[in-house]
């Protein structure tokens, strides 16, 4: 019987090749690249170049380069659900969707003037980019980057504000903030046809970036141009904005900003939150159940981003002009500061690996991308990509706020 089940199984395998040759095809995936998942590639933006590195942080070797990406000076990106494809946010207005495993541009609008950024809705269907010119919000089909709803951020005497800070909340819904009307806004997507829009002004000046928790519950907007945040209760019913850490600079004098920090690799480790203070060499630590400051960290330089590994008990900071080449490491069970290093000319990111074994740091003016072990702070592996900046993980598919 075993052996007339085998025949049976050899007279079919031609129609199951078959049926395996038109999936393959289906796919859209050359034949002469290999079969693979996505949960271990990522991205590298080459800004010079308007190229976008495919990586495999498992293998942590380069893959391909997508070239034909534009103004990638100030680019981010996002992924889908799936994490196959990568939208980029290029600072020309671009937006761009790569396919990751067949390492090719699948669709690509020019949507604004000057954009600095934007998200993905949580089931994956809407892109949304956050534009400086014109001010506002734009959404997209993610499959096919069709617009389908525009917001502008319309402010007093039908001013455009930028647009910073866009995170995507649970459902279709956003939240960002308005620059120059000094306002948080969140629209509701759930009928792109009609967005619905709760915006709530004065909030404090000059919004510069913002996070959402990873619980979707509070979202903060950093303020450039006074000391504090502004934070936002999502779960409440009529969401308002309250002042958190105002004051924190009181009595000293701040010192000149060479470039903003950002949010949105902020820190989290169990209840205490690391965030970078403006003008300052220093890290604030928050308490994330009363809101209020309960402790500082001196630093080597202002802080741009300060990013907790996955599991939390470290936090890694790298630094502004001029100290823009240096990296430290917080040990968050003691606070304090337990390496320092020295990647490479001007650090511009750092992404951890979905488990935090390893951390990836660009290094813009040495034309390298640096994997270090979090463990040992060994360099595992050096990699040659022109002028990199911004690196991101498909592991960010899975996460609120990313």
């Amino acid at each position: 019987m075993k052996r007339r089940h085998c025949l049976s199984l050899l007279g079919t395998t031609p129609l199951l090749l078959s049926g395996c040759a038109s999936v393959a095809s289906a796919s859209g995936v050359p034949a002469d690249l290999p079969l693979r998942g996505t949960g271990d590639l990522g991205v590298v933006v080459a800004r010079a170049t308007g190229t976008l590195a495919i990586v495999n942080t498992s293998q942590r070797t380069l893959l391909a380069q997508v070239t034909g990406l534009g103004d990638l000076s100030h680019a981010s990106v996002v992924f889908s659900r799936d994490g196959r494809y990568a939208y980029v946010f290029g600072r020309d207005g671009a937006l761009t969707k790569v396919d990751l495993l067949t390492q090719r541009i699948t669709a690509r609008v020019m949507q604004a003037g000057n954009s600095i950024g934007g998200a993905i809705s949580a089931d994956g269907s809407l892109v949304v980019a956050q534009n400086y010119t014109p001010g506002g919000i734009k959404a997209f089909n993610a499959t096919t980057l069709e617009l389908v709803a525009d917001i502008p951020a319309a402010y007093a005497n039908g001013q455009l504000s930028r647009v910073v800070g866009l995170v995507d909340l649970p459902g279709r819904r956003f939240a960002y903030s308005l620059f120059d009307a000094n306002a948080i806004w969140i629209t509701d997507l759930s009928d792109p046809a009609r967005p619905v829009t709760t915006q709530l002004p004065n909030i404090g000046r000059q919004p510069y970036d913002a996070l959402v928790t990873p619980n979707g519950r509070h979202y903060i907007a950093g303020l450039f141009g006074e000391d504090g945040l502004a934070m936002v209760d999502l779960w409440e019913e009529k969401p308002r904005a309250r002042r958190i850490l105002a004051g924190y600079g009181r009595g000293q004098e701040p010192l000149p900003v060479y470039k903003m920090p950002h949010l949105r690799g902020w820190a989290v480790a169990g209840r205490r939150a690391y965030l970078p203070a403006i003008g300052r060499h220093e890290v604030l630590v928050v308490d994330t159940d009363t809101w209020q400051e309960v402790g500082r960290i001196p630093v080597a330089g202002q802080p741009v981003f300060v990013m907790a590994r996955p599991d939390g008990r470290q936090v890694w900071v790298n630094f502004s002009v001029p100290d823009y080449h240096r990296v430290q490491v917080i040990d968050t069970t003691t606070q304090s500061i337990v390496r320092t290093l020295e990647p490479g000319k001007a650090v511009l990111h750092m992404e951890f690996t979905p488990r935090g074994e390893s951390v990836w740091i660009s290094s813009r003016d040495d034309h390298r991308v640096s994997v270090i072990d979090t463990q040992s702070f060994a360099t595992q592996a050096t990699l040659s990509i022109d002028s990199p900046s911004g690196i991101f993980f498909t592991s960010r598919a899975a996460r609120l706020g990313f």
